[in-house]
C-alpha cells in the first residue's frame, strides 16, 4: 500500500512561480515532532498573495502554501499530544518557511500546535481560519482596552472578507453596535444578517480626507490599513481604540499625529502569525463559547485544493465573501 498523499506545491525558476498537485512520502515532509493528518485548510487573504506571487509571502521553495490547517494527530513525539487528538494551526510560518495546510498530511513543531475546544469541529475550526482567529484577537484588544458596547458604535473596514464576517458576528452578539464598510454595498443583507447595524461605501473612507473628521465610532477593527486606516482614526471618537490587522490597500499610513493626541486615540497592532501561544489559547477559548455557528455556516464557500489556485486570484481582486474552507482529507 502506498504511503504518497496529495499536495499543492508552488515552485518558482527564473522568478515565475508554477503551482501544481504533486505526491509526495512523509519524509519528504519538513522537520517537526508531530505528524498530523490534514483534514481542513482555508484561504485567507494571505494565501492568495502567496500562491499568486503578488507579494513575496513565499520565502523558501518549493513550498506547499495554506497558512493553517486543522486536523488529527497521525503521530506524536510530545507527551502533550497523542494519536487521535483533534488539533489547529494558524500561522507560525506555514506557507513561508515551513510547508502550509494545502497537503493530506503536514509535520510541524508541537509548540505551535493546539488542542481544538471540543464543540468545534474540524471544518468549523476552518470555516474559522486564521481570519476568524485574528478577528476575535482584534475584538480582545478592544475589549482589553476598554471599550464597552454603551461606549458607542464599532466600525469594522472590509467587512464582507474573512476577517471582517466574523468580527461582525462576534461584536453584535457581544452586543456592540457595528457599522460597516464594505465595497460591495449588494451584499447589505448578508452584512446584517451577520448582525450589521448600518452599511457604508468603503469609498467614504479610502481617498485622502482632512486629518480630523467629525467623531463617528468609538472603536474599529480594520483589516485593510492605508488611508482607510487614516480616515477611521481621524473619525474616532475621544479615547476610542482601532484594532489593525491587515493592509488590503497598502502598508502606508499616510497620518498626522493629531487623532493620537488630540482624540486620545489608540491604535492597537494585531498580529496573528506570531501571538504567543497564551494569547492564541485565550481566542480559541472565546471562539468556542462566542462563535455563533449558524452564523459561521452562512459564510462558508467550500472547496478543494485542486480549485483553490482558482478562488486566490478571486480573494484579491475582492470578490470572495466570507470564509473558504478547502476540504482536504474529509472523510
Amino acid at each position: 500500500m502506498s504511503d504518497n498523499f496529495k499536495a499543492l506545491m508552488i515552485n518558482k525558476t527564473d522568478d515565475k512561480q508554477a503551482i501544481s498537485i504533486v505526491n509526495i512520502d512523509e519524509s519528504e515532509l519538513m522537520e517537526g515532532n508531530v505528524v498530523v493528518d490534514v483534514t481542513h485548510s482555508t484561504l485567507n487573504y494571505k494565501d492568495g498573495l502567496a500562491i499568486t506571487g503578488s507579494s513575496p509571502i513565499v520565502r523558501t521553495f518549493p513550498m506547499i502554501p495554506g497558512i493553517d490547517f486543522s486536523g488529527i494527530v497521525r503521530s506524536s513525539e510530545d507527551k502533550k499530544f497523542s494519536e487521535g487528538d483533534r488539533v489547529v494551526l494558524n500561522g507560525y510560518g506555514l506557507s513561508e518557511n515551513h510547508f502550509g495546510g494545502y497537503s493530506e498530511r503536514a509535520r510541524v513543531n508541537s509548540n505551535h500546535l493546539l488542542k481544538l475546544p471540543e464543540n468545534i469541529s474540524n471544518k468549523q475550526a476552518m470555516a474559522i481560519g486564521t481570519a476568524g482567529y485574528t478577528a476575535m484577537l482584534c475584538v480582545l484588544a478592544i475589549e482589553d482596552y476598554g471599550i464597552k458596547p454603551e461606549d458607542g458604535s464599532i466600525l469594522v473596514s472590509g467587512a464582507s472578507g474573512g476577517v471582517g464576517s466574523v468580527a461582525i458576528s462576534l461584536l453584535s452578539d457581544l452586543g456592540y453596535e457595528v457599522e460597516a464598510s464594505t465595497g460591495k454595498i449588494d451584499e447589505a443583507d448578508y452584512l446584517k444578517s451577520l448582525g450589521a447595524k448600518s452599511i457604508i461605501d468603503r469609498t467614504e473612507l479610502s481617498e485622502p480626507s482632512k486629518p480630523l473628521g467629525k467623531e463617528r465610532w468609538a472603536g474599529a477593527i480594520d483589516s485593510v490599513g492605508s488611508q482607510t486606516l487614516v480616515n477611521i482614526l481621524a473619525q474616532t471618537s475621544y479615547g476610542g481604540a482601532v484594532a489593525a490587522c491587515g493592509l488590503a490597500q497598502g502598508m502606508d499610513l499616510p497620518s498626522t499625529v493629531m487623532p493620537f493626541i488630540l482624540r486620545n486615540v489608540a491604535l492597537l497592532g494585531v498580529d496573528s502569525v506570531m501571538a504567543p501561544m497564551n494569547k492564541r489559547e485565550r481566542a480559541w477559548e472565546r471562539l468556542s463559547s462566542d462563535i455563533n455557528i449558524k452564523k459561521l455556516e452562512e459564510m462558508i464557500v467550500d472547496t478543494t485544493i485542486d480549485q483553490v489556485e482558482v478562488f486566490a486570484g478571486e480573494i484579491l481582486k475582492g470578490k470572495i465573501k466570507g470564509r473558504v474552507v478547502v476540504n482536504i482529507s474529509e472523510n
